[in-house]
């Protein structure tokens, strides 16, 4: 039997070896980049190339990148949203002590200026807190902290860092009533710092004051502002009262209706300054002994007249 060959007929037998073709290609590789280092020869065919296989190559790498960014997306979203949470509990915890905090600067600043209040005049007395209001309608007064115990007393005046806030009418152990301002029963002696005219303001009851028994035709404008005079020997002098708000003038009536505000917080903050009675005057037994010289012989002098008049 003869043997079969398994070689491939004639017909089929086309083009070199393999191996012949390995070397072929292995020796062409070997003198391009023998060529390429040394000659730089072959930059503009790889240009050429990498601008044709970029694109393909962008589009192979897309699908990845998309796994990768939408995977990215999801991380940064639970990161956010972690740090949102966390971020919100932080600002939970700290939102009661941050809201003090600015209680305590705006009562810091509300202190320093009855401080400052304080040292421009010359008065002593004590800072007081604000426990409640009165529940008579028909009144205006406030109840502070501070009473027998720290040695207020009945009459002295209380201000903030505006102006005059009231008058000390009732005294606790514990604590102390102010009558405002603003009440209808509350009298202050006060001057018109424009024209220097003295007056007397009146409380309303309504949160605002009265400037009575001056004339129609009296100097005085919206916007001017009263400061105590000083004459009632309660207030010192030169403290802010009230500001002119409106003016009713009428030929027909002989005094004018003056309105005021009040320039002190007298119906806000929680804090007021309650000030040491003022000191008596060292020359006021004196001034008394000579106006009551003065008025006696102010009532013997019509007596000599009369006498004279008789004689002739």
């Amino acid at each position: 039997m003869a043997a079969i060959d398994h070689a491939p007929p004639p017909f089929f037998k086309q083009g070199p070896a393999p191996l012949a073709l390995l070397t072929f290609y292995v020796t062409l590789s070997i003198a391009l980049f023998v060529v390429d280092l040394k000659y730089k020869s072959v930059d503009l065919l790889r240009q050429g190339i990498a601008v044709v296989v970029d694109p393909l190559q962008r589009l192979a790498q897309t699908p990845g990148a998309a796994i990768e960014q939408v995977g990215g997306y999801f991380t940064s979203l639970a990161t956010l949203q972690q740090e949102n949470a966390e971020l919100r509990r932080a600002q939970l915890d700290t939102a009661p002590n941050l809201a003090r905090l600015a209680h305590l600067e705006s009562e810091n600043e509300r202190l320093r200026r009855l401080l400052d209040m304080k040292a421009r005049e010359k008065a002593e007395g004590k800072v007081a807190h604000i426990l409640y209001a009165t529940r008579d309608p028909f009144s205006r007064r406030i109840v502070v902290d501070q009473g027998l115990q720290a040695g207020v007393g009945a009459g002295q005046p209380v201000i903030d860092e505006s102006g005059i806030v009231g008058q000390v009418t009732r005294v606790f152990p514990l604590s102390s009533e102010i009558t405002l301002i603003t009440d209808k029963d509350q009298v202050v002696p006060v001057q018109i710092v424009r024209t220097g005219q003295r007056s007397v303001a009146f409380g309303l009851g309504e949160g605002h004051l009265e400037l009575r028994f001056l004339p129609a035709n009296a100097d005085v404008q919206e916007g001017d502002i009263l400061v105590t005079s000083g004459l009632d020997g309660v207030y010192l002098p030169g403290f802010p009262v009230a500001k002119v708000s409106r003016i009713e003038r009428d030929s027909a009536y002989s005094f004018a209706r003056i309105f005021c505000d009040p320039v002190a917080g007298v119906e806000n903050f929680g804090e007021v300054f309650v000030l040491a009675p003022r000191p008596p005057r060292a020359d006021l037994p004196a001034l008394k002994e000579r106006a009551v010289a003065d008025e006696g012989k102010g009532e013997l002098r019509p007596k000599k007249s009369r006498r004279a008049a008789k004689k002739p």
